[in-house]
């Protein structure tokens, strides 16, 4: 099937919304928690979960996506398509209509210009934009008038909603922000941590890596929503204390990212506050490979750069042998239960972009000390630790701190350790690791160690920007301020190449085919992504919340607007 015949129907795939509620902030307050507290309200500063949905309760995109990932218009008047015309039947532009009399929170008008200065702001020189690649390939963005915004594209575009589409790209305010563009733009505090938005709650106080305090917005679009006239969203602790929050002491409504244990679910359930809902989507644990060296004798600023090599992870061998010793499901079995499934694609979903590759999932413990022979790594003092030209294969395997993630860490090393390689742990406050910080060493972007682990995902079902997030182009460095989406720092020419493919192909079975070859080029064969477990959206919600609708294609919190206390 066409994608253009996709776009010719998507007018009619809008979600729907539930009846309108008697009266704005009727039910109270609602508390939220974030165990992973959010750092900063500015999503293009920040690629981590937690600062994206926290974002999303103040500031909107154009159109987002509904619990079965199809498009529905948040700002916009309706989805462009090409059977409305808003989309041109050469693909080359789309162009968007606002709402009419759209406020931002501090009662002045939403125009077009905010939308071309998002653009502007995301692509500035000298700037470090985390969502640069939904940008990527447009040639202009025009405003004609203040409710009509023309995006075109430098080539055909048969999927042109990534740009100011999904949590994770919002319009911002141009009068807000409008002094915060390029390298100015993680010193602008105030507009950051207390951003003006359109969305159903406004900053009333906010203490990064804390709490975040809301109130209702008085000139959000529906009179009569939300529900709720106020929320607290906390952040801190660790996902059991979270989960325990709101399953068995009530003291919060809704916790998310509740990664515990299936026996920990079991047992918190049976206390009858609350229900555990959950939903598969695109999220996937994994580990990233270093193709930099993050050693510390190196001057800062090239640690982790492309400048310097890493010295045993830039062999394909060297890192399809650390993935053939792990015991994918064991990980599932001992973390997750029905919360997970084990993984060799860093796209497991919609399945016409999913790889069908599972050449990971079976362990090889005498197959990865072949190919760690192979490679010239061998124990040559007879200590239990490879080496080859007097260096040791010593790995520091870095995460966020989550006893889930802690017993992976202690499985996996407990497999490397069998094979040969020395793995030294560190654990990192998640807020602190997810938090974006240009100046923190210890941010997941900056990645000073040898590998990784974190879990993550895009908007919507079409991968087609998360796959350009591995564009040489996308490293993380000192140049962008370390906001680069390309993690493990991958880049081979032939896959920037396929990049360039998908984004002007507008067959679907031909889009299907690239995206897997292109999911196999970075996790399947060269590991630089190494794809663990296929993870549901598991979180907590308390038996008097209303409106919860699990949504794994967007912000987690992406119908708050909706949500009811059940009296």
């Amino acid at each position: 099937m066409k994608l253009r015949t996709i776009l010719m129907g998507a007018a009619a795939v809008i979600a729907t919304a539930p009846a309108a509620m008697a009266e704005r902030g009727s039910d109270g307050n609602v508390n939220v928690i974030y165990w992973q507290a959010p750092s900063i309200l500015n999503p293009y500063l920040s690629s981590g979960t937690k600062d994206i949905e926290s974002s999303s309760l103040v500031i909107e995109p154009l159109a987002g996506f509904d619990e079965k990932g199809d498009l529905f218009p948040r700002l916009a008047e309706d989805i462009p398509t090409v059977e409305n015309g808003g989309v041109s039947k050469d693909m080359t532009s789309i162009t968007w209509k606002l709402k009419k009399d759209l406020k931002w929170s501090d009662g002045t008008p939403v125009t077009s210009a905010d939308v071309a200065f998002t653009y502007q702001y995301c692509t500035a020189p000298d700037g470090g934009c985390a969502q640069g690649a939904h940008f990527d390939g447009i040639k202009s963005v025009e405003t004609p008038d203040p409710q009509t915004i023309v995006v075109t594209f430098t080539a055909p575009k048969p999927n042109p909603y990534l740009a100011f589409v999904g949590g994770q790209s919002p319009i911002l305010q141009k009068a807000q922000f409008a002094d915060c563009l390029g390298a100015a733009a993680p010193t602008c505090t105030e507009q950051n941590f207390h951003p003006i938005g359109t969305g159903p709650f406004v900053v009333k106080d906010f203490k990064t890596g804390d709490v975040l305090q809301l109130e209702a917005n008085p000139n959000y679009r529906d009179p009569a929503k939300p529900a709720f006239a106020t929320m607290t969203l906390k952040g801190g602790g660790d996902a059991e204390s979270a989960a325990r929050a709101v399953m068995e002491t009530g003291e919060f409504d809704y916790a998310w990212n509740t990664q515990i244990n299936p026996d920990l679910q079991a047992q918190m359930t049976a206390a009858g506050k609350g229900h555990f809902v959950n939903a598969f989507g695109t999220l996937v644990e994994r580990i990233e490979m270093n193709q930099t060296d993050p050693s510390p004798d190196l001057a800062e600023g090239e640690r982790s750069t492309v400048k310097h090599p890493h010295p045993f992870l830039t062999d394909p061998n060297v890192r399809l042998a650390l993935s053939k010793a792990i015991d994918r499901q064991a990980l599932v079995d001992v973390g997750y239960g029905e919360a997970g499934r084990p993984t060799c694609s860093i796209v497991p979903a919609p399945a016409a972009y999913a790889s069908t590759n599972t050449d990971c999932i079976k362990q090889d413990l005498d197959g990865a000390k072949k190919l760690l022979d192979e490679a010239g790594w061998k124990d040559t003092d007879g200590d239990g630790i490879r080496d080859k030209d007097g260096k040791k294969m010593h790995i520091l395997f870095q995460t966020s701190t989550n006893p889930v993630r802690q017993d992976v860490q202690a499985l996996v090393k407990g497999w490397w350790n069998e094979v040969g390689v020395e793995v030294e742990l560190k654990n990192i406050d998640a807020s602190v690791y997810f938090g974006g910080d240009a100046g923190s060493p210890d941010t997941f972007e900056k990645f000073y160690a040898d590998v990784e682990m974190y879990a993550n995902n895009f908007d919507g079902t079409n991968p087609e920007a998360y796959l350009a997030g591995y564009l040489c182009s996308k490293i993380p460095g000192p140049d962008n301020q370390w906001q680069g989406e390309n993690i493990p720092r991958y880049c081979d020419p032939e896959y920037d190449k396929l990049v360039a493919e998908l984004a002007k192909t507008s067959d679907m079975t031909q889009r299907g085919d690239l995206a897997k070859k292109m999911n196999d080029m970075v996790s399947a064969v060269g590991m630089d992504s190494m794809a663990l477990i296929d993870r549901g959206r598991l979180s907590a919600a308390s038996n008097t919340l209303g409106g919860v609708v699990v949504n794994t294609w967007d912000s987690e919190l992406w119908n708050v607007q909706d949500w009811t206390r059940i009296k």
